[in-house]
C-alpha cells in the first residue's frame, strides 16, 4: 500500500494517476428531427441519432432545433427553461423575445433544446404555411434561430469541440461563430461542420438580409456575397462554406452547384454513402470529426 502511494506521487505519468480527461462536446444545431415533426425523412432520423450515437460513446451532446409551432408541447412534454429564456433579440429595429424549452427522448437519453418565439415559430407551422407557401419572414427566424442557440449555449456555459450545423435554419451560425463570436473561449477552438442534404428553400430572402443579419463583429466583408441582391438558397449556403471548417454531404441529392463550390475550398469533405443503415452513417461522421480533433486536443 506503501508502495503504490509512493509511486503516484513521483510518478505523474502512470496511467493509475493521470487525471482522467474530460469528455469531448458535441453541439447539434439542426433544423429538424426525429420524432418532433411528422414526417420521418431520412435527414430528421439522422439528426435524432446522431446525438444518441456520440452521447454512447463518451461525448457530451447539445441538441437544438426551433419550436415550430406544428410540435405538440403536450404530447412531446416540452417545458420552458426559465433560467436561459428571458432575453431579447434585435432584429433591425424590432425586439424579439428568445425562450428556450427542452423536451427529453426518453429511449435515447438526450434532450433536445428549442428555440421558441411567439411571433416568429410558435404560431407557425414549419416553414411553410397551411396551403404550402413560404413564410415571408423566413429570413428573420434564420437569423434568430442562430443567434439564439449560441446565446443560449453561452449561458450554459458549455464550450463543444464540433459544431453541427443542419439545415439551412443553421446556416448563418458558421457566420456568428467565427466573426462575431470567434473570440468567446466557448467557440474559440471549435470545429465547424456544415451537414447539406436536398432540403432548398424557394423563395429568395430580401435584398436588405445582410444588414438585417448584421451585429457586432460582422463586417461588410463579411457579408459582401449576399449584399445588394435577394438571397437565394445556393448563395446562403456558399456563405455557410466559407465559414465552416468542413463540409459533410448528407444526401445523393446535394445541389451539385454548392458541392462545386464546396470542393475549391479545400476544406475536409465527407462524401455521401448510400446506406440506410443509420449506424454505419453515424460511424462514418464519428471518424471523420475525430481526424477534424486531430492536433486540437
Amino acid at each position: 500500500m506503501h508502495i503504490s502511494i509512493f509511486f503516484c506521487n513521483f510518478a505523474p505519468k502512470s496511467k493509475e494517476c493521470m487525471p482522467m480527461k474530460e469528455p469531448k462536446r458535441i453541439l447539434f444545431i439542426s433544423q429538424e428531427i426525429s420524432p418532433y415533426l411528422a414526417e420521418e425523412t431520412p435527414i430528421r432520423l439522422l439528426n435524432r441519432q446522431l446525438p444518441e450515437y456520440f452521447q454512447s460513446h463518451g461525448y457530451e451532446t447539445r441538441t437544438f432545433m426551433p419550436k415550430f409551432g406544428e410540435i405538440n408541447e403536450r404530447r412531446n412534454q416540452l417545458h420552458e427553461v426559465i433560467r436561459l429564456s428571458g432575453m431579447n433579440l434585435i432584429i433591425e429595429e424590432s425586439d424579439h423575445p428568445l425562450l428556450i424549452k427542452v423536451a427529453s427522448i426518453q429511449s435515447a437519453r438526450i434532450q433536445i433544446y428549442f428555440i421558441d418565439n411567439d411571433d416568429l415559430f410558435h404560431r407557425r407551422k414549419g416553414v411553410v404555411d397551411e396551403a404550402g407557401n413560404e413564410y415571408a419572414d423566413n429570413d428573420d427566424r434564420v437569423i434568430f434561430y442562430a443567434r439564439g442557440v449560441i446565446e443560449t449555449v453561452k449561458k450554459l456555459r458549455w464550450t463543444p469541440n464540433i459544431i453541427l450545423c443542419s439545415g439551412w435554419m443553421s446556416a448563418l451560425a458558421p457566420l456568428y461563430l467565427k466573426k462575431a463570436f470567434g473570440d468567446e473561449p466557448f467557440f474559440a477552438n471549435s470545429k465547424i461542420v456544415l451537414m447539406l442534404d436536398d432540403n432548398e428553400y424557394q423563395k429568395p430572402f430580401p435584398t436588405r438580409f445582410a444588414d438585417k443579419l448584421r451585429i457586432e463583429g460582422i463586417a461588410n466583408t463579411d457579408v459582401r456575397s449576399i449584399a445588394g441582391f435577394p438571397v437565394g438558397y445556393e448563395e446562403l449556403m456558399r456563405l455557410a462554406i466559407d465559414f465552416s471548417d468542413a463540409i459533410v454531404y448528407a444526401s445523393p441529392k446535394v445541389n451539385q452547384r454548392l458541392m462545386n463550390y464546396a470542393e475549391t475550398k479545400s476544406k475536409p469533405i465527407l462524401p455521401y454513402e448510400a446506406t440506410e443503415d443509420l449506424t454505419e452513417q453515424c460511424k462514418r461522421h464519428w471518424s471523420f470529426y475525430q481526424t477534424l480533433l486531430e492536433g486540437h486536443e
